[in-house]
């Protein structure tokens, strides 16, 4: 059984050391563990509530794109997109949105914040929110819900978040969802010793506060932003306060325990902040070498990158179109071509409960899905390019003929005529399997 795991970082400059400890890192490693199914986007939607400079969105779009690829994620095991590029997450955060509680929403840091510095201004409290920035926990819940997200690794300021997506989740699965959770609720990641990283001036490194170390600057570049991180006047000789020490923390969250040692052994003993700096800068430069060079080859490329997003947002909706019809129909979003064919009292009880769904994809072919009676799906139709296509085969299967069911792996397809026209999701083990294809042949059972 494996455990989804998803993150994001939003596209609003250039990645840095932060981004990289308390979010990248750990999400790459995640994804190579065979026991994770890993889902990292890039939050552009998330970035128009923060910038209006589209030159700056787009070229941070690029950055981040090429700082996961550089630094390891393969998109082979990862499902990697851009938010934007999954048009289901804004209809679901409209579809949260309509259950979210003011008051909830009311409590978000990011909200409270400006509403704390209107008021001290003497402004109006909500002089400049805008409906982006008060409806933000929505749209990140839609992010993790959307995916039914198990595992989210944020920085401890993101944990709020986390926790109102639960909320809401809880509060739609309470009101549509029949005895029946529709969204599984998250849990938060921490990674306690490097979750949020101070910057050159001690605040959290943000580039809110412009005291970021790039990940990928040049040497020289990376060599300066070091120089300037901010320490006390003690000279060289003097013990360092090591614990008080933002250059240390810096150094730990790259060091093995054994460097650490070492490094925190050199501070007490009176190393000079100069050449503590240049430790940093080193053990940095050691980590990141090969990854910079492999950032500046894609960077170099962008129509590659392009490719791989849109490949990784296939992918990605494969799983958010159908789960989106799901909650469409939960809420009475349904279609009138919906039906249930039911010979009066003569059909089984499951056959009565069982229902066709048919809906109409983005672009613009026709499909369906079985749901049996418990609202389980079973199965989800090929692409018809009309409606008279898929409804053929939609009542050739209620018809009562043979029905040619052919496992695949966890998972079964129904054919017709020799061809795979529906297939069920895969299901958990050879048990789950064989019960489901039961289900499916006492639902379009014919008539006693």
């Amino acid at each position: 059984m494996t455990t989804r795991i998803l993150t994001g970082i939003t596209t609003t400059g250039t990645p840095h050391l932060g981004n990289y400890a308390g979010a990248i890192r750990p999400a790459i490693a995640a994804s190579r563990d065979p026991q994770m199914d890993s889902f990292y986007f890039l939050a552009d939607y998330h970035a128009l509530i923060k910038c209006d400079d589209p030159a700056r969105i787009q070229r941070s779009r690029l950055e981040i794109a090429a700082t996961w690829l550089a630094l390891g994620l393969d998109t082979d095991k990862a499902t990697f997109y851009r938010q934007s590029d999954i048009p289901e997450i804004p209809e679901l955060c409209w579809l949260l949105t309509c259950v979210a509680g003011k008051g909830l929403l009311n409590r978000a840091h990011a909200y409270k914040a400006s509403v704390d510095k209107n008021v001290e201004a003497g402004e109006d409290p909500d002089a400049g929110v805008s409906m982006g920035l008060f409806s933000y926990p929505v749209l990140m819940a839609a992010d993790i819900l959307m995916f039914n997200a198990q595992k989210v690794p944020v920085g401890r300021d993101q944990i709020q978040h986390v926790e109102m997506a639960r909320d809401i989740g809880q509060r739609f699965n309470h009101l549509f969802g029949k005895g029946k959770d529709l969204f599984l609720l998250p849990e938060v990641v921490i990674e306690e010793e490097v979750a949020t990283l101070p910057g050159l001036d001690g605040r959290k490194m943000s580039k809110s506060y412009d005291n970021t170390i790039p990940l990928f600057g040049t040497a020289k570049q990376l060599k300066d932003a070091v120089a300037r991180i901010v320490t006390d006047s003690r000279l060289p000789g003097e013990a360092k306060d090591v614990e008080g020490s933002h250059l240390f923390t810096l150094y730990q969250a790259f060091a093995s325990h054994a460097q650490q040692a070492e490094f925190r052994a050199e501070l007490e003993g009176g190393l000079a902040w100069g050449e503590a700096k240049n430790r940093l800068y080193q053990l940095l430069e050691e980590t990141l070498g090969e990854a910079r060079e492999r950032y500046n080859a894609l960077i170099a490329k962008p129509a590659d990158l392009e490719d791989i997003l849109l490949a990784g947002a296939t992918k990605a909706r494969k799983i958010a179109t159908p789960f989106l019809g799901e909650l469409r129909e939960a809420v009475g979003l349904r279609s009138f071509r919906e039906q249930v064919q039911v010979a009066a009292g003569e059909k089984k009880k499951a056959a009565k409960s069982a229902r066709f769904v048919s809906f109409r994809d983005d672009d613009g072919s026709f499909r369906f899905r079985l749901l049996d009676a418990d609202g389980e799906q079973l199965l989800l139709s090929k692409s018809f390019a009309d409606g008279k296509s898929a409804g053929m085969i939609n009542k050739r299967l209620q018809s009562g003929e043979p029905l040619d069911v052919r496992a695949e792996g966890l998972a079964f397809a129904v054919w017709i005529d020799g061809e795979n026209v529906a297939s069920s999701p895969e299901f958990a083990d050879g048990q789950a399997l064989e019960a489901a294809i039961a289900r499916l042949r006492e639902a379009l059972a014919p008539q006693e």
